[in-house]
């Protein structure tokens, strides 16, 4: 197999997010990290079974995004909260991590809540068009056949890493592949990947040391996992 075969079957499209630069337009169609402004009436900052409150991580607003993954199909608005320490890996979502998702029917108010030792700074998102995200070699996501191919190609000569090859947005984004600190990990059949929040010292997230949280969607069941690592 050449290799433009072997892009054309691993290349997938995303959304790469970057933090400020820009002033906030005040509006709801406007995608965050560190700040939730959108909720239902009746809702609040969730909690944990300790009554502790989780921290407002990000907000998006898929509409005015150049891509969105099919799993986020019929959703405006997703907004996600987090626990400090962080959840264990894995961990069910809805006690110490929760994503709320928001259909084009859905009332949504904005509220100015706040949550005391929130650590991270709010920023506003600009989206970039990312048309070719690859995944890591080490079990990012890369068929064994195709590993086989890549690895005849290198010993053939014809190129000298699987690096050569491709590029990878380890930045926040939706879509494309999950940016693995160490050797990638499966969550489980019918889960595909869905988006990444990264470490980012503008808005003073740092994942245990410079890792992401990763989150996949079942694509019959609706549930989320979330999977981080770190280096």
């Amino acid at each position: 197999m050449d290799i433009q075969k072997i892009k054309q079957q691993l290349a997938r499209p995303a959304v790469k997010f970057s933090a400020g630069g820009f002033r906030p337009t005040g509006t709801d169609e406007e995608s965050w990290l560190g700040n939730v402004l959108l909720f239902r009436p009746e809702e609040e900052i969730p909690t944990s079974p300790a009554g502790q409150p989780l921290f407002p991580y990000a907000q998006f607003y898929l509409p005015s995004l150049p891509f969105n993954s099919p799993l986020l199909a019929g959703i405006r608005v997703l907004t996600v909260f987090v626990s400090d320490p962080l959840p264990e890996q894995f961990e069910s979502m809805g006690d110490n991590w929760v994503i709320r998702e928001y259909g084009p029917n859905d009332v949504l108010v904005r509220k100015a809540l706040t949550v005391e030792g929130a650590f991270l700074k709010a920023f506003p998102l600009r989206a970039e068009m990312v048309l070719e995200d690859f995944p890591l070699w080490d079990g990012g996501g890369i068929p064994t056949g195709l590993e086989q191919e890549i690895s005849k190609l290198e010993r053939e000569g014809a190129i000298d890493s699987y690096y050569d090859l491709i590029t990878h947005t380890y930045e926040h984004k939706i879509g494309g592949y999950p940016s693995f600190c160490q050797s990638g990990v499966d969550p489980g059949e019918g889960f595909e990947f869905v988006f990444q929040i990264s470490s980012d010292a503008k808005i003073n997230l740092n994942v245990i040391d410079n890792g992401s949280l990763m989150f996949w969607k079942h694509v019959e069941t609706g549930e989320w996992a979330l999977y981080y690592d770190f280096y």
